[in-house]
């Protein structure tokens, strides 16, 4: 018996004459199409949304955007690949009706309109909310370490370029006593190459130039790190090691595991980070009874205080806080006192003031400028307080900031405070993990999206919202199926 064996290639074939029966009406492809369609580029601030009156016509906004869309759902990002792809792939030629861009027009597209795919990120969680995909009831929030497009060998701290120049100067010695010493034996029938060794001394010397006009930058900025190819990039502990990335903040539903809402930062620590995403999903999500969980990087009493005035239920893993909240004059007669052993603070940013265990405002009083750390006393009140909350003389609370944003100013209204006690629920915090590390885990091994194409935090937030709408259009076809979401678009 002989294997199976293909058709011979000289034998004609009688293909569909039409484009359309290449594709069924249950491929992905067809959802992608028909969304991309019912968008308003010009609404959602696309550049060249509308076409030219004179010259050579130009390739539609939403022909790229479908391009894309496709792209990132199949593990295709690069701007050459996806031009390839136009050319072979059946899907991709039915889906640009046989369109082919070159790569650069692919690749301006995505780097001139990152507040535009943003806004179509945004468009799409409408959409899924109408769908009913989000249970409103429990987000998690967490961060993630994308690498940037910036080496190691290009990101600068204090100590680096402190050693970089110390090695410089080093290398410099060595030479100019290898010059001292040619001078004192010219006799010799092999003396050294001095103009070989002049070109490296001056080469040597602009390095050190260079890196010591680094560090003049660091020290009377208020950055810890410079990097040179991707500026907003920062060196990051991730679980292969340091190397410098930019965190991801995402904010995810706990229903379907499907993404409300993202952020770019560089920020190293996660710390202080939950409060604004959170408030940015609560406001998406359009409800205010929001339960919030996260890991304990983001354990942070002034954050969490702030998600208690917002109206949230903040739950974060290893973290029991029990502190003072602001609340209205109405409710005062429920204030209670603080018991013995309380030894949390909590800054209000609209007063620009601490609350110290005891219910005292502390008020700012000095900065140091060498740590960007402001701090904030009243040693009135210490004075004259029974509870010992700390072993110094004084109760002190400290917060790192910007000299630029540091001031002695603060509001001084009478504050109305009561006591406000979150306990950790473990149940939610065993959820976390399966809500949150699911969307990162698929983005990164399914999608491919372990590292970032382009440069700055406003490029990588228009690129990573084809990550999240890719993968929110991919879970909310799983989920509803082709029929649902098409009967959805067409409504719209």
């Amino acid at each position: 018996m002989e294997f199976i064996s293909g058709q011979s290639r000289e034998q004609l074939n009688l293909f569909p004459l039409c484009m359309d029966d290449y594709i069924d009406e249950n491929n992905p492809v067809r959802i992608i199409d028909a969304y991309v369609e019912s968008l308003d580029m010009k609404e959602l601030g696309f550049q060249r949304s509308q076409p030219n009156d004179n010259g050579r016509p130009m390739y539609s906004p939403k022909d790229l955007l479908k391009l894309y869309i496709y792209g990132y759902m199949n593990r295709v990002r690069s701007s050459r690949k996806l031009e390839i792809e136009t050319k072979r792939n059946l899907e991709m030629i039915w889906l640009l009706k046989n369109l082919t861009p070159d790569h650069k027009t692919i690749s301006r597209f995505r780097q001139n309109n990152p507040s535009a795919l943003k806004n179509v990120f945004k468009d799409f969680v409408m959409i899924c909310d109408k769908l009913e995909l989000f249970g409103k009831e429990l987000v998690a929030v967490d961060g993630s370490k994308f690498k940037a497009w910036n080496t190691k060998d290009r990101n600068f701290t204090k100590d680096k370029l402190n050693d970089r120049i110390k090695r410089a100067e080093e290398k410099i010695d060595t030479y100019m006593q290898l010059l001292n010493k040619n001078d004192e034996k010219e006799h010799e029938t092999d003396p050294v190459d001095v103009h070989e060794i002049t070109i490296k001394i001056q080469e040597l010397q602009k390095r050190k130039d260079r890196y010591s006009e680094y560090l003049e930058i660091l020290k009377s900025g208020d950055e810890t790190q410079i990097s040179l190819t991707d500026p907003d990039s920062r060196l990051m502990k991730t679980k292969d090691g340091l190397d410098v990335c930019l965190n991801i903040q995402t904010a995810v539903d706990s229903k379907n595991k499907m993404a409300v809402e993202f952020t770019v930062e560089n920020q190293v620590q996660d710390k202080n980070l939950m409060s604004p995403l959170a408030k940015k999903a609560a406001e998406i999500l359009k409800t205010e009874d929001l339960t919030i969980v996260a890991d304990n990087g983001y354990d942070s009493t002034s954050d969490v205080a702030q998600m208690v005035r917002d109206g949230m239920h903040p739950v974060v893993a290893g973290g029991d806080y029990e502190f003072l909240a602001e609340t209205t004059p109405e409710d005062a007669e429920h204030i209670t006192s603080y018991t013995d052993g309380l030894a949390h603070s909590v800054y209000l940013p609209e007063r620009n003031v601490f609350v110290c265990p005891m219910g005292e405002v502390l008020y700012p009083s000095s900065y140091n400028q060498k740590k960007h750390i402001a701090k904030y006393l009243n040693c009135k009140a210490c004075k004259s307080c029974s509870h010992k909350c700390t072993k110094s003389k004084y109760y002190r609370a400290e917060r790192r900031v910007k000299p630029s944003k540091y001031t002695k100013e603060y509001n001084d209204k009478e504050l109305y405070l009561r006591k406000v006690q979150i306990l950790q629920n473990k149940e939610i915090v065993r959820r976390r993990k399966s809500i949150i590390e699911h969307v990162f885990g698929t983005v990164k091994r399914n999608m491919g999206i372990s590292y970032l194409l382009l440069k700055g935090k406003k490029k990588v937030t228009g690129e990573m919202s084809l990550a999240f709408l890719s993968y929110n259009m991919k879970r909310a076809i799983n989920i509803l199926g082709i029929a649902k979401i098409m009967e959805t678009i067409q409504i719209r």
